[in-house]
């Protein structure tokens, strides 16, 4: 049994003389910098995304691993859609903790910036959350994305979503 599935995890107050706010900041191209300096350990990198997750009473963000967890600063969205796979059921996303789910396209919006958004995890404690496509992502839409009258619309053998406008 970890200590996360004890009630009152979240409770427990951090360790004598530690805090559980941390400088560790997740920036809006979905990488994790610690007191200023990026973090570019790939397998460190990878674990900080596979521990996301929302404090159940404030609901801010907190990187948790089971056995112990602490605040961090989101300047952005806490995942990131890192490539897209096109199956026979549909379009699969895969996700910045390498994870993957199907895209559900009743989902997806698009930013003030031009960026796809799509709310994934739903499941997941403290879900749902908000992906954004990363560049390279976005760009391998490229032929799927169609401007028509000033909207965005995704067309796919699967049909054609129009999303909403920033």
């Amino acid at each position: 049994m970890k200590p996360a599935d004890h009630p009152e995890y979240f409770r427990v107050p951090a360790p004598e003389g530690r805090s559980r706010e941390s400088t560790i900041v997740l920036d809006r191209d979905g990488n994790f910098w610690h007191d200023g300096t990026r973090v570019d350990h790939s397998q460190i990198e990878l674990a900080f995304h596979q521990w996301i997750s929302r404090h159940p009473d404030d609901g801010r963000y907190v990187l948790t691993n089971g056995y112990d967890w602490t605040y961090f600063t989101v300047d952005d969205v806490p995942y990131f859609v890192r490539d897209t796979r096109v199956g026979d059921m549909g379009i699969e996303l895969l996700l910045s903790d390498g994870t993957s789910e199907p895209w559900n396209l009743e989902d997806t919006t698009v930013d003030g910036n031009g960026r796809l958004q799509v709310l994934v995890k739903d499941t997941a404690d403290g879900g749902p959350y908000t992906a954004k496509f990363s560049r390279l992502a976005q760009q391998a839409l490229e032929p799927l994305l169609h401007d028509e009258e000033g909207q965005v619309v995704i067309r796919t053998r699967f049909g054609a979503f129009s999303l909403p406008a920033p």
